[in-house]
């Protein structure tokens, strides 16, 4: 945003924020309420078989539906999906145009508001991606959904859209050999009497497309323990049994107490940790998370603790509060970023803590040399391969801290507290919680959401200090240096030591020019002076006494 927005009233700074959006097609008049997937899999091939039935809400009139499915071109090698029909809820063939990523069903006449409509969609195919269809690294067949960021179109016909959020149900039919897991409960498991097995399960809370999830596979499957009423699972290759179970037993249940008790209400009806060959590290699927394969091992090590707690925080931020925008996809892993160094922090203390904020602080130092450029906030995003960076996470996270260190800790959870309440099973941008936590402390954070979020860089100073004897009083000079001519609003701590003593005097320093000065009044002669003494500031500093 340019500088002469500061200027601007908070309304029309909300409005202005608003049009920042990405370019994929909305339509406020269509809401898809519910998706039943019926999928067929089998042994024999790797194309699925597929009836989607879809349950719509309008609320103006729309005369084509359109949906995300991608199309079978030999531009995929021959995969993709082949639509055969659409059919009414009563029956009835409708003519649809297949093209590309577009599935556009056209309605015999134009919707009315509040109609309710439902169709089936019939179409079979083999995935280009979205569904990873292969061996296992013990050589076993699975089948396990890969659908970050908008790849559910390829085997699944959505709004591929986290602005729409819809309740869903997957009945899977897969030979006998395999489990399978989904979101929510399952409500139905039957062996069919010819080799093949009907898997049904419901997700009764409305997510975004990329937290749909499928596995199939030969699982172990282990009901770990209960929270808050709500079943908490580990399923595992069944070669990695006793492995699985020890890993994916520790820390769950207590970062579903720490999340619940310190945000809100966790949204969903159960807590499941699935190894998998699709994803690389962990994804966030709504109640039921996909880790890499290489994730068990048997250890309970740091690094995969942390990517289990990371996971679980997006159940809160990203799953149950969705950004309605790619353009704002920090609120879901910037919040996952940070609330996973909380939740370190409650659990393994302060200095594990702050072991994560230094380390994510050299991962924003090292990407701001090589993208000076780089925003927060996206400006309306069309590369869906640029949708995150390790900026969003790194730097979305210590934005949050920021603002907690300007909140206190006691509002800071307040405004966090309202803003889930607010949004819980929605969707929220970054107006939209600027507002709450404005709300909540009673300040305008208009500058500081402008310099941290739609602008780049980050603070970089020269200054130092000393003891005027004469008047009794401490000097301080503190220059902005940033290279790229950035000018930051930011209170920054000084403490103040006394000689032999460890108690420290702390002092606030309102940082709002290039050049800064500042005298204390002071009746003793420090024996140092520290910048930023509790590390809240995302900055670069030399500091020392003249």
């Amino acid at each position: 945003m340019k500088h002469a927005l500061l200027s601007l009233s908070f309304l029309l700074l909300c409005i202005t924020f608003s049009f920042a959006e990405d370019k994929y097609p909305k339509n406020p008049k269509v809401d898809i309420l519910n998706y039943v997937f019926r999928i067929e899999l089998s042994d024999d091939t790797d194309e699925i078989k597929c009836e989607v039935t879809i349950d719509v809400s309008y609320k103006g009139g729309v005369d084509v539906l359109r949906l995300d499915l991608t199309k079978s071109s030999e531009a995929l090698g021959n995969k993709g999906m082949t639509v055969s029909k659409v059919l009414a809820a009563g029956g009835k063939e409708f003519s649809y145009s297949h093209v590309g990523e577009e599935l556009k069903i056209n309605l015999p006449e134009a919707s009315y508001l509040n109609q309710r409509s439902s169709y089936t969609v019939f179409y079979s195919g083999i995935p280009a991606t979205g569904l990873k269809i292969a061996n296992n690294k013990y050589g076993d067949r699975t089948f396990f959904s890969d659908n970050w960021p908008d790849k559910a179109r390829n085997w699944l016909a959505v709004v591929d859209h986290p602005y729409d959020k819809a309740t869903s149900e997957f009945v899977v039919t897969a030979p006998d050999h395999y489990q399978v897991v989904s979101n929510g409960l399952m409500v139905e498991e039957t062996d069919l009497g010819d080799g093949n097995r009907v898997t049904h399960w419901k997700q009764s809370v409305p997510i975004a497309s990329w937290l749909y999830v499928m596995g199939v596979a030969e699982f172990a499957v282990q009901h770990v323990d209960d929270f808050d009423g709500k079943a908490i699972q580990t399923w595992v290759y069944r070669q990695d049994k006793e492995a699985g179970f020890y890993d994916f037993a520790e820390p769950t249940k207590k970062a579903l107490e720490f999340y619940s008790d310190y945000i809100g209400p966790f949204s969903y009806e159960k807590l499941a940790n699935i190894q998998s060959n699709s994803v690389s590290g962990g994804m966030e699927a709504a109640s039921a998370i996909l880790y890499s394969e290489s994730s068990v091992v048997g250890d309970r090590n740091e690094r995969w603790r942390n990517v289990v707690i990371h996971e679980i925080a997006h159940q809160w931020f990203g799953n149950a509060v969705t950004e309605y925008d790619w353009d704002d996809v920090w609120l879901s892993e910037g919040f996952a970023t940070y609330f996973t160094s909380l939740f370190i922090e409650h659990q393994y203390g302060h200095d594990a803590f702050m072991e994560q904020m230094a380390s994510s602080k050299k991962r924003v130092d090292n990407f701001n040399a090589q993208n000076p450029g780089y925003t927060i906030v996206h400006n309306n995003l069309e590369d869906m391969s640029k949708v995150t960076t390790g900026q969003t996470y790194q730097k979305g996270s210590w934005i949050l801290h920021m603002l907690r260190g300007i909140m206190g800790e006691e509002l800071f959870w307040e405004g966090i507290r309202a803003y889930y309440s607010k949004y819980q099973n929605l969707n929220a941008t970054t107006a939209d919680f600027r507002r709450e936590m404005e709300e909540v402390s009673g300040r305008d954070l208009e500058v500081f959401f402008d310099q941290w979020l739609y602008k780049p860089g980050a603070m970089v100073f020269e200054g130092g200090w000393e003891y005027n004897k004469i008047r009794q009083e401490l000097e301080i000079s503190l220059n902005q240096v940033q290279k790229d001519g950035s000018l930051f609003e930011m209170p920054i701590q000084v403490a103040i030591y006394k000689q032999g003593e460890k108690v420290r005097l702390i002092k606030t320093l309102e940082i709002k020019e290039k050049t800064n000065s500042f005298s204390f009044a002071l009746d003793f002669e420090p024996e140092k002076v520290i910048l930023d003494p509790d590390s809240w500031v995302l900055m670069e500093s030399t500091f020392n006494k003249k």
